[in-house]
C-alpha cells in the first residue's frame, strides 16, 4: 500500500510541476510571463515537506476556524513576520493621534462590552493611520490602502479595531498573505519600485488569483488616494461578532464615518505631492490637531442576527465581500474624537501594538479564514518588532485598568513582580486568581461564543467564496462617471508600467467579468489583445460561481454625497502682487475664516507686497516654496496694473492651471477674473456673479458683488469639480 501511495504521490507532483507555480507552462493560447524554467519544483515548507496545497489553511469544515496544528500555516507566517527588523513589514509609515471615544446610546441589547453601555461616558482611544506597502521613508500619498487601527483603553482591558480605509481585502485565506505582500513589495532582485504596485510582480499575483478583483477596483478608486487622513472612511473589514449579556451573538461590520466627509486627490496631485511634499497626511493631521481642528469620526455598525448568516448572496465570513449599506443600513453608535498630538512619534506611533485579538467581553470573532490567520500573526509580528513578549508593558500599549497575571521574565520585562508564587491555583499568595475587572472566580470577563463545528478538518475553501466578480461589478457600476473615468486611468497608468505583455492581457481577461465596457476601455492604450472573458478561466486559479449573482448600484459606494458639505479646516491660497485690492482679499479671508476655512498670502518673494492704497500685505509663502497642490482652492482677486506682470511669471501661471487641472475651486476678481481668460478659462458674458466652467467664481467688477464670497464658499464645499471638461488640453 505505502508503494502505491508513493506513486500516487509522484504522479501528483509531477502534475504540479505544469500547473500552477511560478515556474509552471501556462494553459493553452496564453502567452508565458517569464519563460519556462527547465528545473521547477514543487513547494516545500523549510523542512522540505511537500505543501498539499498554499491556497488554503486547514480549518474544521469549509466555513469553519482556522485550527492552530496548521503547522504549514505556522511556519510559513511565522518566517514572514520575522522578515524586516524592527520596521513593520506591513504598514510602516504612519501617524497616529490621542483622542476618546463616546458611546451615544445604551449598546445592551446587541453587546455587553462596557465601553458601549453607557450614553456619554469617555473611553482614551489612540488612533494610528498609515499606508500599507511602503516603508518607513516612503511618501504619504502613494497608490495604497490605508491602516485604519484604533485601541480603545476600556475599564475591561484593551480592545483593538484594526482595519483599513478599504471594506474588502486581496485575498481570502491568512495562508495567502505573505505571497500577497512579497508580490506587492519592491521586486527582490533590485528592490524597485518603493511603495507602488505598478509592477509585475504584484499583477502577476493578483491576475492569477481572481479573488483579488473586488480589492482591485477600491485600489485604481479615488478611494486609494485620500485628500487627507482626516476625510477618509475606515472599516474593521472582517465580519466579528457583538454578544450581549444573555449569551446571543449577531454578526457585525464596523465602520469609521469622518463628520469632514470623504474626499480624494488627484492622480496627478498624488504624484506631485510625493515629491512637494512627502509627509502631506501625517502634516496634515498634525497641523489640524495642534490648532484644535479635532478629526472626528462616527462608529457605525451593520448588524445581522445570527439567524440571518446565509441570507445573503454572499458569504458573510468572505473578507473579499462587503455587506452593502442599502441591505443593511450602518447604525451610528459613537463618536471618535483625536485631540491630542504624540508627545513622541517612536514612543507611541513606532510602539503601539496593535492585535485583531485584543478583545474585550461582548465583542468575538467570527469564522473569517483571514482574520483566523491574523490572530496569530499580529502576537508574532510584535515578538519581533519589539524585541520580546513584554511589548504590553510599553506605556503605548499598557491597558489603563488593573491587570494582572503570574507570566513573567523574559526580554524587557518591566514590572518587578515579589511574592513566591507565579502560579495558580496557590495557597501562598492570594489564592484565588484576581480579574483584570475586579471579580474573582471562574465565568467572568470574555467567553467565547459557544458554537458547533463542522468535520472533518480539511484544507479547502468554501464554495461560497467562489463568485469574485458580482461586487466588483456592483462597485463599478455605483461610481460617478468622473470616478469611473479616474478608475479606469489608474488601471491603464499602473498596467502600462509592467514588461510583460501576457499580464496586462491576463488583467483586461479579468476585468471583462467585471464590466466589458471597462475591460475594453483600460485594454485600449495598453498595446494587447481585446479583452477575452474565456481566455481569464483557462487558468487554474480561476473559481468563481457559474452564474454570478445580479448587482445593482450602491450609491454608498461613490465619495461624491459624502460629507455635510463643510469648508471647515480647508486650505485657500490668495494668489497677490504689488497693486493687489487688500479690501477684497480682506472680505474673503473674513468670509473663509467665518466658515472655519484658512488662508495664505502667495508670491513671488516673502515680505510684503504694496497694495493699491498705498499699504502692504504680508506674504505667507513663496510660489517656489508651496505650490498648488498643497491648497483646496484658490483666490485671484484683483491685480491692478501689475496683473500682467504677475502672469509672465511662470510659477505663477502653473500655480492657477495646475489648481484647475486638479479641478479645485478657482475664484477670481476684477482683473484677476480677465487673468483667468488669458489663461483659457472663459470669461462669462454677463455681469456680476457667474460659473463659466464647473467651480470657477468670477466677478468682473471692481468690487465684490454681496454673492461672491458665499459662491466661492459653496464651490470649495463640493470639495472638487470632477466634471470641469477640457482638462486634457491644460498645460500643468
Amino acid at each position: 500500500m505505502a508503494k502505491k501511495s508513493d506513486t500516487t504521490a509522484k504522479k501528483q507532483l509531477a502534475q504540479d510541476k505544469v500547473n500552477f507555480t511560478a515556474e509552471g507552462a501556462p494553459p493553452p493560447g496564453k502567452v508565458a510571463t517569464t519563460a519556462p524554467v527547465a528545473h521547477a519544483q514543487p513547494l516545500t515548507t523549510n523542512q522540505g515537506l511537500a505543501f498539499p496545497d498554499n491556497h488554503n489553511s486547514l480549518k474544521a469544515g469549509g466555513r469553519g476556524p482556522t485550527l492552530l496544528e496548521d503547522f504549514i500555516l505556522r511556519e510559513k507566517i511565522t518566517h514572514f513576520d520575522h522578515e524586516r527588523i524592527p520596521e513593520r513589514a506591513v504598514h510602516a509609515r504612519g501617524a497616529g493621534a490621542h483622542g476618546f471615544f463616546e458611546v451615544y446610546e445604551d449598546m445592551a441589547e446587541l453587546t455587553k462590552a462596557g465601553f458601549l453601555s453607557t450614553p456619554g461616558m469617555q473611553t482614551p482611544v489612540f488612533a494610528r493611520f498609515s499606508t500599507v506597502a511602503g516603508s518607513r521613508g516612503s511618501a504619504d500619498t502613494a497608490r495604497d490602502a490605508r491602516g485604519f487601527a484604533v485601541k480603545f483603553y476600556t475599564a475591561e482591558g484593551n480592545y483593538d479595531l484594526v482595519g483599513n480605509n478599504i471594506p474588502v481585502f486581496f485575498i481570502q485565506d491568512a495562508i495567502k498573505f505573505p505571497d500577497l505582500i512579497h508580490a506587492v513589495k519592491p521586486e527582490p532582485h533590485n528592490e524597485i519600485p518603493q511603495a507602488a504596485s505598478a509592477h509585475d510582480t504584484f499583477w502577476d499575483f493578483v491576475t492569477l488569483m481572481p479573488e483579488s478583483t473586488h480589492m482591485l477596483m477600491w485600489v485604481m478608486s479615488d478611494r486609494a488616494i485620500p485628500r487627507s487622513l482626516r476625510m477618509m472612511e475606515g472599516f474593521g473589514v472582517h465580519t466579528f461578532k457583538l454578544v450581549n449579556a444573555a449569551g446571543v451573538a449577531s454578526f457585525v461590520k464596523f465602520h469609521w464615518k469622518p463628520t469632514l466627509g470623504v474626499h480624494a486627490l488627484a492622480w496627478d496631485e498624488a504624484q506631485k505631492l510625493a515629491g512637494k511634499d512627502a509627509d502631506f497626511h501625517r502634516r496634515d493631521l498634525w497641523e489640524a490637531i495642534e490648532a484644535g481642528h479635532f478629526p472626528e469620526w462616527e462608529l457605525g455598525v451593520q448588524v445581522v442576527p445570527e439567524e440571518d448568516e446565509f441570507r445573503f448572496s454572499f458569504d458573510l465570513l468572505d473578507p473579499t465581500k462587503l455587506l452593502p449599506e442599502e441591505l443593511v443600513p450602518v447604525r451610528r453608535i459613537g463618536r471618535m474624537v483625536l485631540n491630542r498630538n504624540p508627545d513622541n512619534y517612536f514612543a507611541e506611533t513606532e510602539q503601539v501594538a496593535f492585535h485583531p485579538g485584543h478583545l474585550v467581553p461582548g465583542i468575538d470573532f467570527s469564522n473569517d479564514p483571514l482574520l483566523q490567520g491574523r490572530l496569530f500573526s499580529y502576537t508574532d509580528t510584535q515578538l519581533s518588532r519589539l524585541g520580546g513578549a513584554n511589548f504590553h508593558a510599553l506605556p503605548i500599549n499598557q491597558p489603563k485598568c488593573p491587570m494582572h497575571n503570574f507570566q513573567r521574565d523574559g526580554m524587557h520585562r518591566q514590572q518587578v513582580n515579589t511574592g513566591r508564587a507565579a502560579y495558580e491555583p496557590n495557597t501562598l499568595a492570594a489564592g484565588v486568581e484576581f480579574r483584570a475587572d475586579g471579580k474573582q472566580g471562574p465565568g467572568q470577563g470574555f467567553t467565547s461564543v459557544p458554537e458547533l463545528l463542522e468535520s472533518p478538518k480539511l484544507r479547502q475553501r468554501s464554495p461560497s467564496f467562489d463568485d469574485h466578480f458580482s461586487q466588483a461589478r456592483m462597485f463599478w457600476i455605483s461610481q460617478s462617471p468622473a470616478e469611473q473615468d479616474h478608475l479606469v486611468a489608474a488601471f491603464q497608468f499602473e498596467l502600462s508600467k509592467l514588461g510583460t505583455p501576457a499580464i496586462r492581457q491576463r488583467m483586461v481577461d479579468n476585468l471583462a467579468h467585471v464590466d466589458a465596457e471597462l475591460a475594453a476601455r483600460v485594454a485600449a492604450p495598453l498595446g494587447i489583445g481585446a479583452p477575452d472573458a474565456q481566455a481569464a478561466t483557462q487558468w487554474p486559479g480561476f473559481r468563481h460561481a457559474p452564474h454570478p449573482v445580479d448587482v445593482v448600484a450602491s450609491p454608498a459606494l461613490s465619495m461624491l454625497p459624502t460629507g455635510p458639505g463643510s469648508v471647515a479646516t480647508r486650505q485657500v491660497a490668495i494668489l497677490v502682487c504689488n497693486g493687489v485690492d487688500a479690501t477684497a482679499v480682506a472680505a474673503v479671508q473674513q468670509a473663509l475664516a467665518a466658515a472655519g476655512a484658512s488662508s495664505k498670502i502667495i508670491s513671488a518673494a516673502l515680505g510684503t507686497v504694496e497694495v493699491a492704497d498705498g499699504d502692504h500685505l504680508a506674504v505667507d509663502c513663496t510660489l517656489v516654496t508651496t505650490p498648488s497642490v498643497v491648497f483646496d482652492a484658490v483666490y485671484l482677486p484683483c491685480l491692478g496694473v501689475h496683473a500682467a506682470a504677475l502672469m509672465a511669471n511662470g510659477d505663477a501661471v502653473h500655480f492657477v492651471l495646475e489648481a484647475y487641472k486638479h479641478c479645485k475651486p478657482i475664484a477670481a476678481s476684477g482683473s484677476g477674473a480677465g487673468l483667468l481668460a488669458s489663461l483659457g478659462i472663459t470669461m462669462p458674458t454677463d455681469p456680476g456673479v457667474a460659473q463659466p466652467q464647473p467651480g470657477v467664481v468670477l466677478a468682473t467688477a471692481g468690487v465684490l458683488p454681496p454673492g461672491f464670497a458665499p459662491a466661492f464658499l459653496q464651490a470649495i464645499a463640493q470639495h472638487r469639480h470632477w466634471d470641469r471638461h477640457g482638462l486634457a488640453t491644460v498645460p500643468a
